[in-house]
């Protein structure tokens, strides 16, 4: 067996083994693939846009967005798209320019993200809520020539503007998007008006160089052609994702975004092209929401209910009144949906398909769920920004084991590795670091070819990982390797710790964390969200985790918290609680 470095001083690379060869050839999770679900999905080689061309051509009068009752049918959606990229080209932006994507789930984010595609730009879908600081730095590394702004978002990206060059700021709001008669009711001097429309428009001045996204809306002088690309190696999309100490850039091409699609239909064997409705509550600007609630189902012609953001009454009331299909999310956002006063169990009886990802489903989760009758439609799957995003599911139709991550994706390989030799695979059981490839995984990090080099090789990914992989295929994720907590050279994974602590009735929440320790070099940290009717005893919850932990994974401190860091898709951010640790 041969061992390939990267070049990069005390880093390995996997290149290639005979072992590895073996082990994704054999597949031993094929056997468990539902009934029609191919071993290799067909990918079209096409850009992006295409899958909307073919929708548009395949069903003009379905409505492809609906926002706030507001419904655009696909043929006008495939206009506005064109009209966007014809506005671009006016205004200079070339093909292989980054156009910065500011923008909340709404129909100009669609518009802004197929019409960038359409000119062979890059789009750099961005959080409307960061800070300059935060954008500052997004804009001085990919140097975008264009911006689509939220009017709320319009200061910040503002005080970001001296870090790039960027010669155009397109500005929009909420309420832009809104049916006619809809706009014209938030005109009316009311007090209820005021306030829906204070929701919708920050009224913030345009600038001198700022343009109204209604101006690239405007007729085109001719017709727009997308622009002719290579899908495998022309980029579509710069996703930031956490790095080592700041975010970098994940370049997805226009073949990974439209594999991952491909991927997702093809485990979905029951989907009806032009009969299905996605509850887009994730947000669009994480690969996440990108691809499971825009990309994949305009693929099929699919309609997309678009949540600017996430609270519990509107997610019900979308529920009720559009009957979704689909609805993609996360366990925190299926349990606040299931606490809400309004939720009522018919309100999930139109959904066939609940696809879970961002953190682990608790057992809590799943019993809720399962009790309301979707046991077989529950399914937890797991990716990376880097894998655009999705590696694994668990299998739909009855054969879900929703405590692992689930099986391979169609076309997709994964072994699990010695972290300190990744040339060498581990045998079913022992945990390691997942690597996985496939059509989905991506080209490298953006200006940072150091650390692409660590990370991808041959078209392998190194996830960074632990898991372990059964003889039979199923993978069971342990930790994020930056979140593994080491303890007197021992590995000790949040993750174990905090399914421990949530079987005791105190623990409403919790996130474990390790901290830095003189003499164990770390030591286990638990923030504890109390529940109300439970009163929280630090002495207690020692003696519960004596009894299902060993000794150094136990941890050394209960710290009581109101409530615990989490990201926009509800994911609690450890490193927060590390870094607030820190700044004491």
């Amino acid at each position: 067996m041969m061992c390939v470095w990267a070049g990069i001083p005390g880093r390995q690379v996997v290149e290639s083994t005979d072992m590895w060869q073996s082990s994704h050839r054999e597949r031993p999770w094929l056997r468990w693939y539902q009934p029609g679900v191919p071993a290799e999905p067909e990918i079209p080689d096409v850009a992006v846009p295409r899958l909307l061309d073919d929708a548009a051509a395949r069903h003009p009068r379905r409505p492809a967005l609906v926002f706030h009752g507001a419904r655009i049918r696909y043929r006008d959606l495939h206009e506005a798209v064109d009209r966007f990229a014809a506005g671009l080209h006016r205004l200079g932006v070339q093909p292989g320019d980054r156009v910065a994507l500011v923008l909340p789930n709404c129909p100009q984010l669609v518009i802004a993200f197929f019409g960038v595609l359409r000119r062979g730009a890059i789009a750099v879908p961005y959080n409307p809520l960061s800070t300059a600081e935060e954008l500052r730095h997004v804009l001085a590394d990919c140097a975008p020539r264009a911006a689509v702004v939220l009017d709320r978002s319009l200061p910040a990206v503002r005080a970001a503007r001296d870090a790039a060059p960027l010669e155009h700021l397109i500005v929009t709001s909420l309420g832009d998007a809104l049916p006619p008669a809809a706009r014209a009711a938030l005109r009316l001097p009311l007090p209820e008006a005021r306030r829906y429309r204070a929701t919708l428009a920050a009224g913030v001045p345009a600038g001198a160089d700022e343009v109204p996204f209604a101006e690239l809306q405007r007729p085109a002088d001719r017709r727009v052609r997308q622009f002719r690309l290579d899908p495998s190696r022309h980029l579509a999309v710069i996703a930031y994702t956490g790095g080592e100490a700041r975010p970098m850039g994940a370049m997805l091409t226009h073949r990974n975004l439209v594999a991952n699609a491909c991927q997702q239909h093809a485990w979905d064997v029951e989907v009806k092209d032009g009969g299905e409705v996605t509850l887009a509550v994730l947000p669009l600007f994480h690969t996440f929401g990108m691809i499971t609630c825009l990309v994949a189902p305009v693929q099929k012609a699919g309609s997309v209910v678009l949540l600017p953001r996430f609270d519990d009454e509107g997610v019900v009331r979308a529920l009720r009144r559009y009957r979704p299909t689909v609805f993609p999310g996360v366990p925190t956002l299926y349990d606040q949906v299931l606490d809400s006063p309004r939720f009522r169990p018919s309100d999930l009886d139109s959904v066939r398909f609940l696809l879970s990802g961002g953190s682990p489903l608790t057992a809590a989760t799943r019993r809720r769920l399962a009790a309301l009758g979707h046991a077989d439609g529950l399914i937890q799957a797991y990716g990376q920004t880097e894998a655009s995003p999705a590696l694994t599911a668990n299998p739909l139709g009855g054969g879900a084991r929703n405590d692992t991550v689930g099986l391979p994706l169609p076309g997709t390989d994964a072994v699990i590795v010695d972290p300190g030799d990744p040339t060498r695979p581990l045998p079913p059981g022992e945990p390691g670091e997942l690597v996985a490839r496939g059509p989905q995984v991506f080209a490298g990090y953006w200006n940072q070819p150091l650390a692409t080099a660590r990370v991808l090789s041959k078209g392998w990914l190194r996830t960074g990982d632990t898991a372990v992989m059964s003889a039979d295929g199923w993978i069971t994720l342990l930790e994020r390797r930056r979140d593994t907590i080491k303890v007197s050279g021992f590995s000790v994974f949040p993750g174990e710790v905090e399914q421990v602590l949530r079987r005791h009735p105190a623990v409403f929440d919790c996130a474990v964390v390790g901290l830095p320790d003189a003499r164990r070099g770390e030591r286990v940290v638990a923030y504890v969200v109390e529940h109300p009717a439970y009163p929280f005893s630090a002495e207690e919850l020692r003696r519960h985790c004596a009894r299902y932990l060993s000794h150094y994974k136990v941890p050394a401190e209960f710290r009581l918290r109101q409530d615990l860091p989490r990201n926009m898709l509800g994911k609690v951010v450890r490193r927060r609680l590390r870094d607030a640790a820190a700044a004491g």
